[in-house]
């Protein structure tokens, strides 16, 4: 059983209500005492039970999910995974709500950022494109003890704000690795789409994907990327286009999360069992396009992991623990119609 409160204080020499004084930075306590009990602490392997003293306290964790408002299923598999986190850990005096925010705009962005009170909010988790809007409002944040995780979107790890999601970069090139073993030397072009060129991960994906197509695979050329902005309209006549243009198109790779729009499209123009396609994330959609052969490899990464590790980031700050990175670190999956 690990040490109790009563166990530390008698290492320490002391009396609980010191003990409690020196765990809760009260005052009224010697400068001697204050270091019995720190390096009873160190020798004893003492570890506070935070959900206990928060329980006593009666804290409460208020974390917020920024997301964006246009979405499709992957959006609906994120929200359905918070709400599953929100349910299982009430207990634990942990609420995590969701707001929607038309994340096109980076000074909307960074207005919502600047609302938020930190009396009613101690953390927030942020899907938005990276600009400079929003890297000053997340630097504000942090200097108001708003605590801040990017969640799938943006740069990783840094200073003020955690990240939760897959290596991007390595996410591209493993799709390219697949595009280009799947194309078994076929010459020709390959279609590149994406939801927006603004996000992050999707320009690290492309760096990833052109990276390995122009090391290992030279009988392809990959066209300029083709940004949709989750308009089906727009995306109906960008692509239309580029088949007319390039007839030579071999390949197709679906940089964004939400696959269903581009692949519907793309299926109404061309015969898509005679291309390599590979898209992103496991969605209802892309799973039975898997099963129906229109998608040759998903790459993905779990939702439900990633909204998990984003609150654990969270309590962890706001506990000023340390968080266990290894618990938080995401794999990129690849799903194949027989591993499903």
């Amino acid at each position: 059983m690990r040490p109790t409160a009563r166990d530390l204080a008698i290492a320490a020499g002391v009396s609980l209500a010191t003990v409690d004084r020196v765990l809760n930075d009260r005052p009224n306590v010697s400068k001697k005492a204050e270091r019995q009990v720190n390096e009873a602490i160190e020798r004893i392997g003492f570890v506070r039970n935070l959900a206990a003293v928060n329980l006593a306290r009666n804290t409460t964790y208020r974390f917020r999910f920024l997301l964006p408002q246009a979405g499709d299923q992957y959006l609906k598999e994120i929200m359905r995974e918070i709400a599953a986190v929100n349910d299982a850990l009430r207990s634990e005096m942990v609420t995590a709500e969701i707001v929607q925010i038309p994340i096109e705009d980076p000074h909307l962005v960074a207005n919502s950022l600047a609302s938020l009170d930190r009396a009613k909010v101690q953390g927030v988790a942020i899907m938005a494109p990276e600009s400079p809007q929003v890297r000053d409002a997340l630097h504000r944040l942090s200097e108001r003890d708003i605590h801040v995780v990017r969640l799938l979107w943006g740069k990783e790890q840094t200073a003020e704000t955690d990240f939760v999601g897959i290596n991007n970069y390595a996410a591209g090139a493993t799709a390219a690795r697949i595009v280009g073993r799947f194309s078994h030397n076929k010459n020709g072009s390959v279609m590149v789409i994406a939801e927006t060129m603004r996000a992050q991960d999707s320009i690290e994906r492309r760096l990833g994907f052109d990276t390995i197509i122009n090391e290992a695979f030279p009988n392809l050329k990959v066209l300029p990327s083709l940004e949709t902005h989750a308009d089906n309209e727009r995306t109906r006549r960008i692509v239309s286009l580029t088949l007319e243009h390039n007839s030579d198109v071999v390949a197709i790779y679906v940089m964004s999360a939400e696959a269903r729009g581009p692949i519907t499209c793309i299926s109404e123009l061309v015969n898509l069992d005679e291309m390599v396609v590979v898209a992103h994330e496991r969605t209802p959609f892309s799973v039975a396009a898997l099963k129906a052969g229109q998608i040759d490899a998903v790459i993905a990464q779990n939702p439900g992991h990633a909204v998990r590790s984003a609150v654990r980031l969270l309590r962890a700050r706001a506990d000023n623990r340390e968080p266990v990175r290894s618990q938080d670190q995401l794999r990129i999956e690849i799903l194949l119609k027989d591993n499903l």
